[in-house]
């Protein structure tokens, strides 16, 4: 279990990276509503304890345990839909002893791991370009992926979908299926996109069409995007330097309530307005670090499993973060999915040092060099 570690090899700046983060989430969301301070701390302190004691588990042992992973996943994703707590119509959260708990964090993890090893048996086997095996990928990958949609929640399904396909490209997919795979799925894209805009669709909620189509055609949805509208009006007051952190003027987006829930989905405005543009380079430059850092023990790590493992990781945090920051700078439609380490929330915090904590394990191990 700790046979194969080298302890020379530990990863102090990805640690220090991810410290770092988590630290200026703890700023930004005390001056977005300091009612969260202390959760998050709480949050932040156990996550960064499950990160230090998962590096010192070896990744092959934490593996071999991949399939029972898939399942408490299904198994967790099943009893939020028939117990969970419904906010806002939608239901993704289980409240015990006052802490709120979303699976579908968890399940970009298990997720990882699970696709890691699939993977890798299939490369290993010659059969990862097989049609049997693009097959079993997406039935493995569609059924939580259908899970998650009914709560609804269409942006974590689609941060997940973006993962495993670049880590079924990382793992050796070969460039023919990819473009037989491209033929099949650009047209039905076209098809999806035609079919929403109908009066009785039935694929989506109506309130995921309006945000589709209020990005597409903004002149005739104006009302529905006000939340971003007003998003990048937070960041664009902010200038160069911001107004300055726990700024309770009359002047700030914050104090007018023209957000809501600006500390989760929204919490790169508050970022944009009282840090301007340079604390929102150095932000983007430190996740931007840290995805890299990733990369790194990606292209070093001793086999295909622990390439695949960082490799998700890494896109994982790129992902989330770009959809993140394109929501709230109104580049991309309007979606709800946290700031990795800033927003506010347990479930993220915990899910992302879970596969930090395999990332740094796996930097730990004999390395090789491209």
């Amino acid at each position: 279990m700790f046979s194969r570690i080298k302890f020379k090899n530990y990863n102090y700046l990805l640690l220090f990276l991810v410290a770092a983060a988590m630290t200026v989430g703890i700023f930004v969301i005390n001056s977005a509503d300091s009612y969260y301070t202390s959760r998050q701390i709480a949050g932040a302190v156990l996550a960064f304890i499950v990160l230090i004691v998962l590096a010192f588990v070896d990744y092959h042992f934490i593996c071999r345990f991949y399939v029972i992973f898939y399942f408490i996943n299904l198994g967790l994703l099943a009893a939020v839909l028939l117990f969970g707590e419904n906010v806002n119509n939608a239901t993704r959260w289980f409240t015990i002893a006052g802490i709120t708990f979303q699976p579908s964090e968890l399940t970009k993890i298990f997720m990882i791991i699970f696709m890691a090893k699939f993977l890798s048996r299939a490369e290993e086997k010659e059969r990862l370009s097989k049609f049997s095996t693009v097959m079993l990928f997406g039935c493995f990958l569609g059924l939580p992926l259908l899970m998650i949609f009914l709560q609804p929640d269409l942006s974590t399904s689609l941060c997940i979908t973006m993962v495993m396909i670049t880590m079924y490209y990382l793992a050796g997919l070969s460039y023919k299926a990819i473009g037989i795979i491209l033929l099949i799925i650009i047209p039905l894209v076209s098809v999806f996109l035609w079919y929403i805009q109908k009066p009785d669709q039935k694929l989506l909620y109506e309130h995921q069409v309006q945000r589709i189509m209020s990005f597409i055609y903004p002149s005739e949805y104006s009302d529905d995007n006000q939340q971003q509208d007003n998003s990048v009006m937070a960041i664009g007051s902010g200038k160069l330097t911001g107004k300055g952190l726990n700024n309770d003027s009359d002047a700030t987006v914050k104090a007018t309530k023209l957000i809501s829930e600006q500390q989760t989905d929204f919490i790169f405005s508050i970022v944009g307005e009282e840090l301007g543009f340079a604390g929102c380079i150095f932000l983007i430059a430190l996740i931007l670090t840290i995805v890299l850092q990733c990369i790194r023990v990606a292209r070093r790590a001793k086999d295909r499993l622990g390439m695949l493992i960082a490799s998700g990781v890494a896109c994982l945090i790129g992902y989330q973060s770009f959809i993140n920051i394109g929501v709230a700078t109104a580049l991309l439609p309007n979606t709800g999915i946290p700031l990795p380490f800033i927003s506010y929330g347990l479930s993220s915090l915990i899910s992302l040092s879970v596969g930090l904590g395999l990332t740094m394990n796996i930097s730990m191990q004999h390395r090789r060099f491209y």
